[in-house]
């Protein structure tokens, strides 16, 4: 290409001239210079003005102080700012990104896209561009705000997304710019750009690409991190009720690989092939009498591991099908909050309750689980022993319909944001 040709325009700056890299020795020659000409200045200003301000510095060395502070800041990984970006290491400034913004919960009609500032990466985050979103249950609860993110966590949906890196943070080892993460998120996946501590990246799983991978992550970390919570064994039975949905795919396909057995709900035939097509012995109809159905594949014993997602509408029944020192875990409320539990029938059946959330676990937590995914669950996918659930790709504007599809309880597998 000649001096006269054009690009298309950046996505971040809206250059349309070629872009040159900036060789790093030049910054620092414009470092000197600058901070040569702030410190003449703040001579000039001693000499001319001797009264303090109300900060208690004299006019020279207010000056002094943002000449060294400057200087000091672009030391931090070599560039402006203390972090790297794509291109030339010049300071970040990025372009407002579009994001999905819920300003008064509701329906999916409280859907917006609109402009709103790109975050920043702080020391030991990391900005990754998304190339696409995982949508899931909690996005909806969310939305009608019923499930606010922790404090201090951006009000932008989204709890898993992939993308390239774009810029790093202070302190940050493990990722450098260009390369493919998937990422577990509190929030802040609906959005061109989102940030995350560097813990909560991981790579794609081998062989699969972007899109898909953005659906993967945080199902796997939430099976996961149950699974070891509740110790499922091999030879034990797990009952995964919403067995058609991405959690309940990936935990039927990661519980067989134990050596576990498998009995699964779902609410349509469809729905009920895709669970046996991925794994479950059995697969019972929830409008029918699952705990019966549940006793019998198990020659009356019950299940030793429960995946509950309904929360207080299958508190009791999830009781009854348990097996002695039965396990039950709830993840999801979908069945409301507030329910009646037997106590005398746990205690007969010297059963447990757990109740988890991912989201609002420790940053460290979190990097624990999503390093044991990478460990134990990406090499499985890497032999074809584990499949990622069928998806269905949405592109981000019709942001909307995709939450009509997974409120609808008609959507097989994964849902993805593609932007």
């Amino acid at each position: 290409m000649n001096e006269t040709d054009t690009t298309p325009p950046h996505p971040l700056t809206g250059h349309t001239r070629p872009h040159h890299p900036v060789p790093s020795h030049w910054f620092a020659g414009l470092t000197t210079h600058l901070l040569a000409l702030l410190m003449f200045a703040g001579v000039t200003a001693q000499a001319n003005v001797n009264k303090p301000s109300k900060t208690g510095l004299r006019p020279a060395n207010r000056i002094r102080r943002v000449a060294e502070g400057w200087a000091k800041s672009r030391r931090l990984n070599g560039v402006p700012g203390g972090f790297l970006t794509a291109g030339a290491q010049v300071p970040h400034r990025l372009r407002p990104m579009r994001a999905v913004i819920v300003e008064e919960p509701g329906d999916v009609e409280a859907l917006t896209i609109k402009e709103t500032p790109t975050p920043t990466p702080q020391p030991g985050e990391v900005l990754v561009r998304t190339v696409a979103a995982g949508v899931n249950r909690a996005d909806l609860l969310q939305r009608r705000g019923y499930y606010p993110p922790p404090k201090g966590i951006t009000d932008i949906i989204g709890l898993e997304a992939s993308g390239v890196v774009e810029a790093i943070g202070a302190g940050v080892t493990r990722w450098r710019i260009g390369d493919e993460v998937v990422a577990l998120l509190a929030g802040g996946g609906y959005a061109e750009y989102f940030v995350v501590p560097e813990g909560q990246l991981v790579p794609p799983p081998p062989g699969v690409d972007l899109v898909t991978a953005a659906g993967l992550l945080e199902v796997a970390a939430t099976v996961v991190s149950n699974m070891d919570v509740t110790g499922l064994k091999t030879g034990e039975t797990l009952l995964v009720h919403g067995g058609a949905g991405g959690v309940g795919t990936f935990a039927t396909q990661y519980a067989k690989s134990l050596g576990a057995r498998v009995v699964a709900t779902a609410g349509s035939e469809p729905k009920l092939r895709h669970c046996l097509a991925h794994g479950a012995e059995v697969a019972l109809d929830y409008h029918g009498d699952w705990v019966d159905g549940v006793r019998e594949a198990t020659g009356g014993r019950g299940a030793d591991v429960i995946l509950d997602i309904m929360g207080a509408k299958y508190l009791e029944a999830n009781v009854k099908a348990l097996a002695k020192r039965g396990r039950m875990v709830v993840i999801g409320l979908q069945g409301g909050t507030k329910g009646t539990l037997n106590l005398g029938l746990l205690l007969q059946k010297m059963g447990t309750i757990t109740a988890t959330s991912l989201r609002f676990r420790p940053v460290a937590e979190k990097a624990a689980i999503c390093s044991r995914v990478q460990e134990t669950v990406w090499p499985r996918i890497g032999n074809g022993e584990i499949r990622p659930a069928p998806e269905t790709r949405v592109p981000f504007d019709e942001v909307r319909r995709a939450h009509q599809v997974l409120d609808s309880g008609n959507n097989v597998g994964k849902l993805v944001l593609v932007f």
